[in-house]
């Protein structure tokens, strides 16, 4: 009989003469032949061999085993993911049992999400964070949440993170921003308890190789342009504004920004000094901006105890001033510290007056400019004022100039 052949019951004769049942086939490589006294016992072992053979050709066979059925599947598709690996089961399993470690509790995502940024309102509050870092920080994590319903801290892997990071296909300094974030979040999660093992850790961070060009900025001739424009807007009053971002490089931002947080006391025309207080700083480090003599004549001709610094509604139509005269991000501290250096050459001094490292100022800030261009810049003064004009350039002769005191 062929190997192949499944099983049959045929009628055979035993020596003693008596008729039996004869059940026939091949089985797992071996013959089998068997008698019973009636077909139907013929007939059901005939169904156990056939099942047996269905089993050994899909790779299957029976068993004794004390695992669940449950326990079975599982075990099997175990081997299935181990296959083209070297080490065995047990290997990984002793692996697993000597390092994993079970969070303190279960922490859900969206209870972990409102403690972390509780406990940074509390930083917000004590002045130790900014409101863009605290907005920010808000945002991001309100989008981790959104992203991850329903799950624990603890579920958070490499894989679902890193996926998480590239949605939208961000650019790469968006994708390390959104990096940092969750890099604090999730170390506070483990300090707590909340996670064994912090998988930012093995999220890649990009490096980013930074073009050496040249910031936008104005040219003493934009400028001087752009200031009579404002002279002529709204009535002058966004003059005091403007001339302290242009020519004193107090960060513009609004409503954020140091230019918001600036009161008029602390503007000194008759000690030609801005004192920035911690406070009012961005990077919470008091520092003095010397008055230049063009800046004394505008802030005489547009005094800040009669114009507002910042208008209601400073925002929304702060924005629409920069489209409508094309300003770019940032210009306007821009601008003063290149022209700073053109005129006094000096890296250092600049850095002092506008708040910022010398290495910051070198990669964003400084669009070289010439001597000449500097003194054309920091010798614009108002043009609607003739008044304010003349007494400013009388008092310019008794205000100390950076270049004689450097």
């Amino acid at each position: 009989m062929n190997q192949n052949t499944s099983f049959v019951i045929s009628q055979f004769t035993n020596p003693s003469g008596g008729l039996v049942f004869r059940l026939s086939g091949w089985l797992d490589g071996k013959r089998i032949r068997k008698n019973f006294p009636t077909r139907a016992e013929a007939e059901a072992q005939r169904q156990v061999f056939d099942i047996g053979s269905l089993q050994h050709k899909a790779g299957m066979r029976p068993t004794v085993t004390r695992l669940t059925d449950e326990q079975m599947h599982e075990a099997e598709a175990v081997f299935q993911r181990l296959a083209g690996h070297r080490q065995s089961l047990s290997f990984y399993v002793d692996l697993a049992l000597a390092n994993y470690r079970e969070p303190e509790r279960q922490k859900r995502l969206a209870d972990a999400v409102a403690e972390y940024v509780a406990s940074k309102e509390r930083e917000f509050a004590q002045g130790q964070l900014s409101v863009p870092q605290i907005e920010r920080i808000r945002c991001d994590l309100k989008r981790l949440q959104s992203h991850f319903p329903g799950i624990a801290v603890a579920e958070l892997t490499v894989p679902t993170l890193v996926a998480y990071l590239e949605l939208g296909l961000p650019a790469l300094k968006t994708y390390n921003n959104r990096r940092g974030i969750l890099s604090t979040f999730l170390k506070f999660a483990f300090h707590r308890g909340w996670i064994v093992e912090n998988p930012i850790v093995r999220v890649p961070h990009h490096r980013i190789r930074r073009k050496r060009g040249s910031p936008e900025t104005m040219t003493a001739a934009q400028a001087a342009k752009f200031m009579e424009d404002m002279e002529g807007f709204e009535g002058g009053r966004w003059v005091p504004y403007f001339a302290l971002c242009l020519f004193a490089g107090i960060r513009p931002g609004v409503p954020n920004g140091e230019i918001t947080r600036l009161k008029p006391a602390d503007v000194k025309l008759e000690t030609g000094l801005i004192s920035i207080s911690s406070e009012v700083s961005k990077v919470r480090e008091p520092r003095k901006i010397t008055i230049h003599p063009n800046l004394a004549a505008w802030l005489r001709a547009y005094p800040l105890d009669e114009i507002r610094l910042i208008p209601a509604d400073g925002h929304k139509r702060r924005h629409r001033i920069s489209q409508r005269f094309g300003l770019a991000h940032d210009v306007l501290r821009r601008t003063y510290i290149s022209m700073f250096v053109a005129k006094y050459r000096s890296i250092g001094e600049a850095a002092i007056q506008a708040g910022n490292s010398e290495s910051i100022i070198r990669r964003h800030y400084l669009d070289l400019k010439s001597a000449e261009e500097g003194e054309k810049f920091f010798g614009i003064l108002p043009k609607h004022a003739a008044v304010a004009t003349a007494k400013a350039a009388a008092a310019a002769k008794a205000v100390t100039s950076l270049a004689s005191a450097a």
